[in-house]
C-alpha cells in the first residue's frame, strides 16, 4: 500500500514539473514551484524504497517472499522483515473454513475476517435423504519445513486460491464419500461420531475407494403366536449401498495423492455442526419422535403396572411370611408344651418307678431285719443261756408278761377234757404263751 502511494507521489511530482510551463499562461501556479515538485518526487521515491525493501510480518501468518531476481524465502516470525521489492504470499498458520446455514433473509452470519465462510451445501445420504451439512474445519500449514511451504505457496499463488483449489475440493469429496457410507437414519440413531471420524480421516490420509454392494434384507416377522406378519421394505432392499474397499491384508484402499497431507497441511478440526434435513425427512423424524415418545410412555406405564404388581406380590409375600411366622411360633409353642409335658410325665414315671423300687427295697430291708431278729430270737431261745442271762431273760419276760396280762383277753369259756388233772395247768400256760408270742411278734414288726 505504501509502495503504491510512493509511486503516485513520484508521478504527481513529475507531472507538476512538466505541466507548470504548459499551463503558466492560463492559470496562476505560483505555489507550485520546482523545488516542491522535486521534494515530492524525492519523498515518493523514499517511500517506495522503504516499503519495497521492508514489510511487517503479522503474528500467526507465514510469508513466502519471492524476489525479482528469482530467489525466495519463507518468513514464520512476526516483526519487520526484508523483502527487497519482492512479492509476498501470506498464508495463516491455521485457516478456519466454515460451511454455515444462511439467515432467514439469505445472508450469511457474520464471521471473523480471518475465516473463510461459505454456504452449507446439500448432500444425499445412501438412503436417498438429503440435507444441508454445516461443518467447521481448521487446516494448519507445516511451518517446520520451509521448502514444502514455499512449494505450496508458489503453486497456489495465494491463500484464497489454496483454499478454493485444494482444500475445499477435498472437503467436498470427504463429505460426499461419508454420506455414501451412512444412512440418514443411522446418523440420527447414534452414528454422528462415526460420520465425523470418517470425514476427518479422509481429509488427513486421503479419500476412500468405495465399492458398491447389494444389501439383502431379511423379512421381519411381527406378531405373536396367533398372528404373524412378514414385513419387507422392497425399496430399501433394492437401494445401492457402498462400503470402504480393502485389500487382501485388510488395509483401507485410498485414492493416491488426493489428501491434504500431500500439501503439508494438517487437519486440526473437522466436525459437523448441524444438518438441515429436507422437509419430508423432518416430518418423518417428527412422527418417529412422537412414536418413540408414545412408546416410552407406554413402556413407563407397563413398568409402573409391573412394579405395582410386584409391590402387591411383595406385600402378599410379606403378609404370608408374617402369618407363617405366627403359625410356626404357635406350633413351636405347642410342640414345646407337649414335649415338656411328655418329659414331665416321663420324669414322673421314672420317679414313681424309683419310688416303687425304694419302697420295695425298704420292705425287703424290713423283712430281712425282721427275719434276722426272728432268727436271732429263735437262736437265743434255742441256745442254752447262762444262769445269769436266763435270770435276766426271765425277769424281762415276767415284766413283759405282767404288762401284757393287763391287756390280755383270755377266753371266757373253755372246755376241759377228761384227761389228767395235770393238763389244766398246761392248757393255761399254752394260751398265755401263744398270746405273748403274738404280742412280741407285733412289737418286733413295728
Amino acid at each position: 500500500m505504501l509502495t503504491t502511494i510512493g509511486i503516485l507521489v513520484v508521478i504527481a511530482g513529475l507531472i507538476s514539473l512538466i505541466a507548470k510551463p504548459l499551463f503558466k499562461s492560463f492559470m496562476s501556479l505560483e505555489w507550485l514551484t520546482v523545488r516542491r515538485s522535486i521534494q515530492a518526487i524525492l519523498f515518493g521515491l523514499l517511500l517506495s524504497f522503504v516499503t519495497g525493501m521492508f514489510f511487517y510480518a503479522e503474528p500467526g501468518t507465514a510469508y513466502a517472499v519471492q524476489y525479482p531476481w528469482g530467489g525466495q524465502k519463507a518468513v514464520f516470525h512476526q516483526g519487520i522483515q526484508t523483502k527487497m521489492w519482492g512479492r509476498l504470499i501470506p498464508i495463516q498458520f491455521e485457516m478456519p473454513i466454515k460451511y454455515v446455514m444462511p439467515n432467514e433473509d439469505g445472508s450469511l452470519p457474520e464471521q471473523s475476517e480471518y475465516t473463510h465462510v461459505d454456504r452449507a451445501r446439500e448432500w444425499e445420504f445412501n438412503d436417498a435423504v438429503k440435507g444441508r451439512i454445516a461443518t467447521s474445519i481448521v487446516i494448519s500449514i507445516n511451518t517446520a519445513n520451509a521448502e514444502q511451504f514455499l512449494s505450496v505457496a508458489d503453486r497456489n499463488k495465494s491463500e484464497a486460491n489454496l483454499i478454493q483449489s485444494r482444500i475445499i475440493p477435498n472437503i467436498d469429496q470427504s463429505i460426499k464419500n461419508t454420506c455414501k457410507l451412512m444412512a440418514a437414519q443411522d446418523y440420527i440413531s447414534g452414528q454422528a461420531a462415526d460420520f465425523d471420524r470418517f470425514f476427518q480421516d479422509q481429509l488427513e490420509n486421503g479419500m476412500y475407494v468405495l465399492e458398491e454392494y447389494q444389501l439383502e434384507e431379511k423379512p421381519e416377522i411381527i406378531g405373536d403366536s396367533t398372528t404373524i406378519r412378514t414385513v419387507v421394505n422392497n425399496k430399501s432392499s433394492r437401494q445401492k449401498r457402498y462400503r470402504v474397499k480393502k485389500d487382501d491384508k485388510g488395509n483401507v484402499v485410498r485414492v493416491n495423492g488426493n489428501s491434504l497431507g500431500s500439501y503439508g497441511l494438517t487437519v486440526v478440526q473437522a466436525v459437523v455442526n448441524e444438518i438441515d434435513w429436507e422437509p419430508t425427512f423432518d416430518q418423518r423424524l417428527k412422527l418417529q419422535k412422537e412414536e418413540v415418545a408414545q412408546t416410552q410412555l407406554e413402556k413407563q406405564q407397563a413398568e409402573r403396572e409391573y412394579f405395582r404388581a410386584q409391590k402387591e406380590k411383595a406385600k402378599g409375600e410379606a403378609e404370608k411370611a408374617i402369618e407363617r411366622a405366627r403359625l410356626e411360633k404357635e406350633q413351636i409353642q405347642q410342640t414345646i408344651t407337649a414335649e415338656t409335658e411328655a418329659k414331665v410325665a416321663e420324669f414322673n414315671l421314672i420317679m414313681e418307678k424309683k419310688q416303687f423300687e425304694v419302697e420295695q427295697y425298704k420292705a425287703k430291708s424290713k423283712k430281712v431285719a425282721a427275719d434276722a431278729q426272728y432268727y436271732e430270737n429263735a437262736k437265743l431261745v434255742s441256745a442254752g443261756l447262762t444262769p445269769q442271762e436266763r435270770a435276766e431273760w426271765n425277769y424281762k419276760t415276767a415284766v413283759g408278761v405282767a404288762g401284757e396280762l393287763k391287756m390280755l383277753q383270755l377266753p371266757t369259756t373253755y372246755i376241759e377234757s377228761s384227761g389228767k388233772s395235770g393238763n389244766k395247768s398246761n392248757l393255761l400256760e399254752s394260751l398265755i404263751g401263744a398270746e405273748l408270742a403274738k404280742k412280741m411278734i407285733t412289737t418286733t414288726n413295728k
